[in-house]
């Protein structure tokens, strides 16, 4: 399948860009010894990972995907975890093969490039930076730039506007069902990954307009 050429790329960054489950799991564990409790591992800790660390805390305390802990045990865990995660952002992370030669491969063509995370931007740009990418970005568009986060279509319509793309124009790329509903809800093509944090669900199954293995494919699709 071809796609229409855009003018700007919109790109995800956990579970897109950069696998970031080992920092998330190693926070997570510390978190859980420090209140007492049994760390859950990495394995556990990367179905939950893709809603923001808020609800990553949230999971951790609860062992589920949606249900919210008691309000004080959520308030002595959150600062325990951000504590952590500011100090271990990027030391265990790494990006995913292609990345480099995806973005490149945008860049070449004239593309406008942008990064839209619900990560908040204490956390967004210290990881960008060390995985050697910050610069190669025309807006990086963090969970706190906008009063929505993905899926609400805001941080999309946000990073088009600044840069002067129409919708119709623009393409998100990104790993889970946020990413593709709020790519809908914005008018933006989309095209997603298999390999994210999807919480076990095979993205095909959100309907986005192709799935590639590994961001290098973008040039094949764009062509």
């Amino acid at each position: 399948m071809r796609l229409r050429k855009p003018k700007l790329v919109l790109i995800d960054l956990d579970g897109t860009l950069v696998d970031s489950v080992p920092d998330l799991a190693y926070c997570v564990d510390e978190m859980m010894k420090a209140l007492g409790r049994a760390p859950w591992g990495e394995e556990t800790v990367r179905g939950w990972v893709g809603n923001g660390v808020d609800r990553l805390v949230m999971r951790a305390l609860t062992n589920t995907l949606w249900d919210d802990p008691e309000d004080d045990e959520f308030e002595a865990a959150h600062p325990i975890f951000m504590k952590l995660y500011a100090e271990n952002t990027s030391g265990r992370s790494c990006l995913y093969a292609g990345v480099v030669e995806g973005i490149d491969y945008l860049k070449g063509e004239g593309l406008k490039v942008g990064c839209v995370t619900n990560k908040a931007a204490a956390f967004t740009v210290p990881l960008l930076k060390a995985m050697g990418i910050y610069e190669k970005f025309d807006i990086v568009v963090s969970g706190d730039t906008t009063p929505k986060k993905k899926p609400d279509p805001m941080p999309l319509l946000h990073a088009a506007n600044q840069l002067g793309v129409k919708a119709e124009n623009c393409l998100m790329v990104g790993d889970s069902m946020h990413d593709v509903e709020a790519a809908r809800n914005a008018g933006f093509q989309v095209v997603c990954v298999p390999y994210g944090y999807n919480h076990g669900v095979d993205i095909r199954e959100a309907g986005p307009d192709a799935v590639i293995d590994s961001l290098a494919e973008l040039k094949n699709l764009l062509k």
